[in-house]
């Protein structure tokens, strides 16, 4: 059984049944032994992208994730003051704050990171893609 923290983007793919989404992320994501974390920092990332109208979805994003999580037996991972006092200590090899609050998440939970974004691996994270 592996653990899984999903980037927003693979869990948007996964939800939407995306071909940017490799064999590999689908196969792993599908797998009923594994378990699937979703960051509250990705629903955060999604509500701001959505009210900027950089993101559309269905239905607003409280119920989108919602219904999304409850469909697909994934976990909503609330974020914790040692996740935010992790970011403190990481190297500025990613700037984007919501992928450096993902990569504290994953580094203190020992998660596995499923993303498109190799940067992440450069933390020191087991990277699945």
């Amino acid at each position: 059984m592996s653990r899984l923290l999903l980037d927003t983007h693979v869990f948007l793919w996964w939800v939407n049944d995306d071909p940017n989404l490799t064999a590999v992320a689908r196969q792993a994501i599908a797998d009923a032994n594994n378990e699937c974390y979703l960051s509250l920092a990705s629903c955060w990332e999604m509500a701001i992208k959505s009210s900027l109208g950089k993101l559309r979805l269905a239905k607003p994003v409280e119920r989108f994730v919602a219904e999304q999580l409850a469909a697909n037996g994934f976990t909503l991972l609330n974020i914790e003051l040692r996740h935010a006092a992790k970011v403190e200590k990481l190297p500025f090899h990613h700037q984007d704050p919501f992928d450096r609050l993902l990569i504290a998440q994953a580094i203190t939970g020992k998660l596995i990171m499923v993303s498109a974004d190799r940067v992440f691996s450069d933390y020191g994270l087991t990277l699945l893609w």
